[in-house]
């Protein structure tokens, strides 16, 4: 077994430049001190790049297609219903409120994530090690824990140190309440604070500790401009540092990786993509009549899913956007290959033997592990049988309309969406990929990696 343990710190939209500017500048000293002494890299993001989808990769080291979560907003084909996590305030009315805070607080871990995916906190429990997970939502553990609000009663399966936003606490740390005022931070200086109780005690093997406040403030006022919520992220790094006595004795005792889920870019306007299917009947929530398609986007991203009895087949459904500006990238699968288009073209796809075999023009899919992770979004059983990757600039508003023209947003292909800082301190690799962090974890402890898990780290 490895001698240290091992604290694995995520910080929600952090791009590798604002990562790479606030190191060399000075801006952010705990990163810094921690960049100093490990080893840097740009790694790449799941796709569709967006926070459910890139949180569950962390933490089961696969793609959609094992994990099954396939975006931030989509729709169940069993319980014939759009889920909503929360793109927006205004979408989580519309998709239902409660029914979007039950999904994203149970049932996704629950249920949505898929049975044949190993998280990294099952994985280093069952070897008889203690896990910790702050405030990150794909969280699926062996230990039920109560809520604190009074008058809930339903458990949440999380590792054996557990805490999500003052909702669930394993421990009784002080940490005050995380989410009154997030756009002053709260919610890192929470996790923050939770950090230091536990580092003070030593009280894990695995420590996941996920910072969002950084994209929150990144999405209002754009890449590269969210300073201040950096240096609060900063903060809630350092504040793990201190607890150990200073940076040099916090890693005689852990190792530690250092990365994002997603990128960011610069949105300047936003597209309604059920617009391009305006002809046929689309479910809308609260709507009683037969919908033939439902198209769900939010961000950078979107699906239409084929209903019974639709009118065009999944091949007419994704040529509708061919003349759509807004669509850079359409994806959707023919018998046994998966099809990009762009620009009215284009490319086949499919896993061969001896790597991927393709037809047509490669640059279509000229994007970070383009091919991988389309096909693996392809594959997701609860995808959308055309999966759309939004054009430079774009974003797709969500239910409510929402959007984030003027500040920034992710989940496309694009490299801006998909490239992420990867920074890996104690430890003998360099994760390529955030599919490879969960690996990385498990290799360390000495526990052997899960089916899916192996066969990605063969794939690669």
């Amino acid at each position: 077994m490895a001698a240290t343990k091992l604290v694995v710190i995520v910080i929600d939209g952090l791009t590798p430049e604002v990562f790479e500017s606030a190191v060399e500048g000075g801006a952010a000293p705990a990163l810094r001190a921690l960049a100093e002494r490990g080893r840097y890299r740009r790694a790449v993001s799941t796709f569709p790049s967006l926070t459910p989808v890139c949180l569950s990769s962390i933490a089961t080291g696969a793609h959609g297609d094992v994990h099954e979560i396939p975006h931030l907003v989509w729709y169940h084909r069993g319980d014939r219903r759009v889920v909503e996590y929360g793109s927006s305030f205004g979408a989580v009315r519309r998709a239902g409120a409660l029914q979007s805070l039950r999904d994203s607080v149970f049932t996704m871990n629950e249920q949505h994530l898929g049975a044949g995916a190993i998280t990294v906190y099952e994985a280093i429990e069952d070897a008889g090690l203690v896990a910790g997970a702050i405030n990150i939502t794909c969280y699926r553990g062996r230990t039920p824990h109560m809520p604190r609000v009074p008058g809930l009663t339903r458990p949440a399966y999380g590792p054996k140190r557990f805490f999500f936003y003052n909702l669930f606490e394993s421990d009784a740390t002080g940490a005050r309440l995380a989410v009154r005022d997030r756009a002053s931070g709260t919610l890192d200086a929470y996790a923050g604070e939770v950090g230091r109780w536990l580092v003070t005690r030593d009280g894990f093997d695995l420590l996941v500790l996920y910072l969002p406040d950084y994209d929150f403030a990144s999405h209002a006022l754009g890449p590269g401009h969210a300073h201040e919520a950096l240096a609060r992220s900063d903060g809630a790094v350092g504040a793990l540092l201190s607890a150990a006595g200073g940076v040099d004795e916090f890693l005689e005792r852990y190792a530690v990786i250092l990365l994002s889920d997603h990128g960011q870019t610069l949105v300047e306007r936003a597209v309604r993509l059920q617009d391009a299917y305006a002809d046929l009947p689309l479910l809308a929530p609260g709507s009683e009549r037969e919908a033939e398609v439902v198209v769900t986007a939010s961000n950078r991203a979107g699906m239409v899913y084929r209903l019974d009895g639709c009118r065009d087949d999944v091949r007419r459904l994704a040529e509708r956007l061919d003349g759509e500006p807004g669509a850079e990238v359409v994806l959707f699968r023919e018998g046994a290959d998966a099809i990009a288009r762009r620009g009215g073209e284009e490319l086949r796809f499919a896993p061969g033997a001896e790597g991927w075999e393709t037809a047509g023009d490669s640059a279509i899919l000229d994007h970070p592990r383009g091919l991988e992770r389309s096909w693996a979004a392809l594959a997701n059983p609860n995808s959308g049988e055309v999966i759309v990757s939004a054009a430079p600039g774009v974003e797709f508003s969500d239910l409510a309309g929402r959007h984030h023209v003027g500040g920034g947003s992710h989940g496309s292909l694009a490299r801006g969406d998909s490239e992420v800082p990867m920074l890996t301190v104690g430890l003998e690799s360099e994760p390529s990929s955030i599919t490879a962090v969960a690996p990385l974890a498990l290799a360390h402890f000495g526990i052997e990696l899960p089916l899916h898990a192996r066969m990605l780290a063969g794939a690669a």
